[in-house]
């Protein structure tokens, strides 16, 4: 049971916020020409897709909800709803 309350959720969702961290959602899919894992982020501007390049596959779960750092990649995209993207950080709690 999470004894965690809202007010400690908000807390420690400011702090990473102002740690650097964005938080997301893992996508997964199995459609042809399409990204296998993207992190889905809830934007200001609406919903848009990041490729992280290295992952863990142990954060390939779909619906997992993931908090991470990361830096843009200059590279060619795999997919193309999604830009690559290199995890640098990553917590799951």
């Amino acid at each position: 049971m999470d004894k965690t309350t809202s007010d400690e959720k908000r807390i420690i969702k400011n702090q990473r916020i102002e740690k650097g961290f964005t938080l997301g959602e893992i996508f997964l899919s199995n459609i042809e020409g399409d990204c296998p894992v993207t992190i889905k982020i809830k934007g200001k501007n609406g919903v848009y897709y990041l490729d992280p390049i290295n992952l863990e596959d142990k954060y390939h779960l779909a619906g997992l909800e993931v908090w991470f750092k990361y830096s843009g990649l200059r590279r060619m995209n795999r997919c193309q709803k999604a830009n690559p993207i290199a995890i640098q950080e990553i917590l799951t709690d």
